[in-house]
């Protein structure tokens, strides 16, 4: 095991959505020491050579090599990404029962490490792996992070900056519930300084049906790239960095995480895609932003169908 030298990730999985957000954090100098643990070590040596070419660019200079779980004793994040990815045609929550075994060896080796940080989950379904990657670790709810629907409100704040013409970074909204099909567009909440945009949207004769065609779009936005590319990678690669400098770096930004709720909106027990405040110690509350009647129910419905399925998380035997 290499000695540290400041803040360390540990990157678990090193396909494309591994690679990316390792790419984006060493691209924006997030981090001091990168190591990449895979089962496949050939491809991880050569991904963590081809990075290390890079760092005459980056913006600091970070250690970047290939390891083991041992690595994990020292890590402040260790963000797991490994996993059976989602394939066409395919919904996240059809991956469970794979993924289910593979999360209990890769969490069962890293705490058997001595890890004491935070975990960052990226692999699909994120909301059921979060909350199995607390279940297997015994770590508090706050070190348990999952990327929930920090990539749908991206997409989402993407969409609504087209359709106003401002920058994304302009607009404050937000995709709640589960990252998948019952995803919610969380209207109530969204505006552009200050300006009510489902308001907006609600006083002109085709709005709604606008409204829907943007939920839809943001949807359905991973099939559509899954189609085209075979994976998304960039985008969630991306959003896992920003978790990331916003934990390293104490940050205390609001993020659309997935997070265990314990009251919070009218559910609880389950982990679920909520803005939360994430700092050194992670997910460190929960904001209960306003939602419609409509909005309530279908958060409330999406809540449910990730209960039934953590149900095999409770339920799984190694």
């Amino acid at each position: 095991m290499t000695k540290k030298v400041g803040n360390k990730v540990v990157v678990i999985g090193t396909g494309a959505v591994g690679i990316s957000y390792a790419y984006s954090m060493l691209n924006q100098g997030h981090c001091d020491d990168m190591v990449l643990i895979d089962l496949n070590r050939k491809r991880a040596e050569g991904e963590a050579r081809d990075l290390r070419h890079g760092m005459p660019y980056a913006p600091t200079p970070a250690n970047i090599f290939v390891g083991g779980y041992a690595d994990c004793a020292d890590a402040d994040i260790v963000c797991i990404c490994a996993g059976v990815p989602q394939r066409n045609g395919e919904t996240r929550l059809d991956l469970i029962d794979n993924n289910l075994k593979v999360f209990h060896t890769i969490v069962s080796e890293v705490m058997a490490s001595g890890f004491n940080g935070i975990f960052l989950v990226a692999t699909n379904p994120v909301d059921v792996l979060s909350y199995a990657t607390w279940k297997f670790s015994g770590l508090p709810k706050e070190r348990v992070i999952g990327s929930g629907t920090i990539l749908d409100s991206a997409r989402f704040r993407v969409c609504l900056g087209n359709e106003f013409n401002v920058a994304p970074v302009s607009v404050d909204a937000h995709m709640i519930g589960e990252h998948g099909d019952s995803v919610i567009a969380a209207w109530s909440a969204a505006h552009i300084a200050g300006m009510p945009l489902k308001q907006v949207f609600e006083q002109e004769a085709n709005g709604r049906a606008r409204m829907e065609k943007i939920h839809q779009n943001v949807r359905n936005a991973a099939y559509d790239i899954i189609e085209a590319k075979g994976s998304t990678s960039f985008g969630i690669g991306m959003g896992l960095s920003r978790i990331s400098n916003a934990i390293l770096h104490n940050q205390g930004v609001v993020l659309t995480v997935s997070t265990l709720l314990q009251g919070e909106l009218g559910q609880d027990n389950v982990y679920i895609g909520v803005p939360a405040v994430i700092n050194r110690q992670g997910a460190v509350r929960v904001f209960e932003i306003p939602l419609d009647e409509n909005e309530a129910a279908k958060f409330n419905q999406s809540a449910q169908l990730l209960k039934s399925h953590q149900q095999k998380v409770d339920d799984f035997q190694a």
